[in-house]
């Protein structure tokens, strides 16, 4: 792209938008110049244009963004078919697994979910379509970590904060990619209460027609439940079934 073509002022409100999250809610303009890294003046000048705008309230110290930030998400969701042809296979999987189902995307550094079954509360977060969870310590960002080449893989890893979010959670940049590895071979990730304690996932990549990885679907049970060891005994062939039925209506 042309350095004429980028609108660095578009650029930098989208990183003030990108600084709230689940728990940066309501943020003052020093807050949100210190996450975005960008001066103070161009931060306040961001976040008053989404106030006039509707995207924001402010009440004199603290910003907070209004439920019309959705339209921007919504605006992916309603121009892919993704979600809207997995819903109905994922909650068949749910049903049948007795267990929650997700599917996701990669998005930079992290899976984005685009739709969700839930039987069982099996989280502290309560995850929806939109939520972000990071790639490396998620059985879904495994497998989508895996379907890239390794130089893109290591490169992902480059950018992340491999915090530990558990004492189980996976941190050496070598160990993950030769988990990638392991998991290009066999078909499929597994996860033991590296994201949280007391959850196990296992995920496989979702293909189009052509092959080409364009997601992931995913089956959570809390650890007590199900051991990580007996996850691919136990959902395995449903996410397969599940897997080659949407190969068959992706475009």
């Amino acid at each position: 792209m042309r350095e004429t073509d980028f609108v660095s002022g578009f650029a930098r409100g989208l990183k003030v938008i990108e600084a709230f999250g689940e728990t940066r809610q309501r943020l003052t303009i020093a807050e949100a110049s210190k996450l975005t890294g960008l001066d103070r003046a161009t931060v306040r000048r961001s976040l008053l244009t989404l106030s006039d705008l509707g995207y924001a309230v402010y009440d004199g110290k603290f910003f907070t963004l209004t439920p019309k930030i959705l339209r921007l998400g919504h605006a992916y969701l309603a121009a892919t078919p993704l979600p809207t042809i997995i819903q109905p296979h994922l909650d068949q999987l749910a049903e049948r697994a007795g267990q929650n189902a997700s599917a996701s995307v990669l998005d930079g550094t992290e899976v984005v979910y685009i739709a969700r079954a839930s039987q069982r509360r099996v989280m502290s977060i309560n995850l929806t379509p939109g939520s972000r969870l990071p790639a490396f310590c998620a059985s879904m960002g495994r497998v989508l970590l895996a379907a890239l080449s390794e130089g893109e893989a290591r490169s992902v890893l480059g950018r992340t904060d491999l915090k530990a979010n558990t004492p189980n959670t996976k941190t050496d940049p070598e160990e993950l990619m030769a988990e990638f590895r392991r998991v290009r071979e066999q078909g499929y990730a597994v996860i033991d209460q590296e994201l949280e304690i007391g959850l196990c996932s296992i995920a496989v990549p979702v293909e189009n027609d052509r092959g080409q990885t364009v997601a992931a679907i995913n089956i959570g049970a809390p650890a007590a439940y199900v051991a990580a060891s007996d996850m691919a005994e136990r959902f395995l062939p449903l996410l397969k079934e599940t897997q080659k039925a949407l190969r068959l209506v992706l475009p």
